[in-house]
């Protein structure tokens, strides 16, 4: 089969220093800003088509173009349809999260002082970059993908895409502004939980929401109690009814698990060398 699809925490390179949500695990490169003005679309159906070839390509500007009369028509998408704004975006935005913190690393070397200036400007138009993708995702959300969502798992999905987008622009702000991405992230984040207690625990859609708000909690809200709790909670909850999963859902959701189990074992670790003397979190039931 030419398309493929594939569960998206499994692709990609992953950084063993930072934690993991779902938007840290894609494919990070991206091409240049041409995109293929010249070829019109005239049907949502030859949108999903080049899209997908797009996707091939790994030209994720070029998946927006074309899936611009996917998102505009009215009605609610599909799953494949779902999945391929939500990688675009996704790989977009990875590409520029991955430049910011390798600029970030430079800017913090002693050793690149003379540098210093240059490269915070260079880190500047990154965060421009980044922030101008996440605004796009949001919108694209309010405007029509979660309007249109007429179940529970795509609510929770859309609310989760939110609130990420609200998250990686939280990564890259200070101040007012992170109090104030902070604040919609966890409004989203926690809207989509409350929806999702409608989904079975196994749900890979409920568990990627868990993961990425137990990242959010643990990086941007600063409470590594918090993100264990919930990461731990939701860990117990889906890892014994696993074996009932039909087999697409069964490597999605085993996928998911693996990287809260690893998020665990990294913000466990930490807390208990910050916090000697208290009580250590309790390690999921592996």
């Amino acid at each position: 089969c030419f398309f493929f699809f594939f569960f998206q925490a499994e692709d990609g390179i992953r950084d063993p220093l930072w934690s993991r949500g779902l938007g840290d695990v894609y494919k990070r490169q991206v091409h240049g800003d041409n995109l293929l003005m010249d070829i019109t679309v005239s049907t949502p159906e030859e949108g999903i088509f080049l899209a997908k070839v797009a996707e091939q390509a790994e030209r994720y500007e070029d998946m927006l173009v074309f899936l611009k009369p996917v998102l505009q028509k009215k009605g609610e998408l599909n799953m494949d349809e779902r999945n391929l704004v939500s990688v675009a975006y996704k790989n977009l935005s990875g590409n520029k999260r991955t430049a910011w913190r390798a600029l970030t690393a430079i800017e913090e070397n002693p050793k690149y002082d003379k540098y210093h200036e240059k490269t915070k400007t260079y880190k500047v138009k990154i965060e421009e970059e980044l922030k101008k993708i996440c605004k796009e995702a949001i919108a694209a959300v309010d405007d029509s993908l979660l309007k249109n969502a007429s179940n529970a798992e795509s609510k929770v999905f859309y609310l989760k895409m939110k609130a990420d987008y609200y998250r990686y622009t939280g990564e890259v702000c200070s101040g007012t502004e992170l109090e104030e991405v902070s604040k919609k992230a966890e409004e989203s984040y926690s809207s989509a939980k409350t929806q999702a207690e409608s989904l079975p625990p196994t749900d890979p859609v409920r568990i990627g929401l868990i993961l990425n708000y137990s990242v959010f909690k643990y990086e941007i809200g600063k409470n590594p109690k918090g993100a264990c709790e919930m990461a731990k909670a939701a860990f117990d909850s889906a890892i014994n009814g696993l074996q009932d999963l039909e087999e697409d859902k069964y490597k999605d959701s085993t996928a998911i698990l693996q990287l809260l189990k690893d998020n665990l074992t990294l913000w466990s670790s930490e807390l208990n060398e910050g916090e000697e003397g208290e009580q250590k979190p309790q390690q999921p039931n592996i």
